[in-house]
């Protein structure tokens, strides 16, 4: 079973975005999907739909026609991961089956209750992580990353 890169690849766009605006400052031009695929590796149409998810909640701008593209509706520091990661899995990480256990195993008759209460306190850690950190940080742990990166491959 393989994860959701959704979260993934929408952190990487708007990390992305957020390199642009800080080299160029607020001024800097729209970015094409096409542009901004090219870092994620992945097909235009996929970040379009994720962009376009994001449009709603007011991450990112949309411009259409001449000169069409994206770019970040708000500053790095004001973007928290929570809200991307609400954006493109609203719903809880974990869940329970999705037919009932047999009710007559004592384990199946218990597990849902037991699961819950974990999978609640999970969820709730992960989601405060979430919240302390923007997209700020993340592209100033990953310029980190590159720069040691570079150092390591002199």
């Amino acid at each position: 079973m393989s994860g959701n890169s959704r979260l993934t690849l929408a952190v990487h766009t708007l990390t992305w975005m957020a390199r642009r605006m800080a080299n160029y400052g607020d001024q800097y031009d729209f970015s094409t999907s096409r542009e901004i695929a090219e870092s994620v590796n992945t097909n235009p149409v996929i970040l379009r739909e994720l962009l376009g998810m994001m449009e709603k909640q007011h991450l990112v701008r949309v411009q259409r026609g001449s000169n069409a593209g994206w770019k970040l509706a708000r500053k790095p520091e004001e973007i928290t991961l929570l809200e991307v990661y609400q954006v493109v899995k609203p719903h809880t990480m974990f869940t329970l089956h999705h037919t009932p256990p047999n009710p007559q195993c004592p384990i199946g008759c218990g597990i849902g209750s037991a699961l819950q209460g974990i999978y609640a306190n999970v969820q709730d850690a992960m989601e405060q992580e979430l919240a302390r950190t923007t997209i700020a940080d993340v592209l100033r742990d990953t310029l980190a990353s590159t720069a040691t990166l570079s150092r390591q491959n002199e």
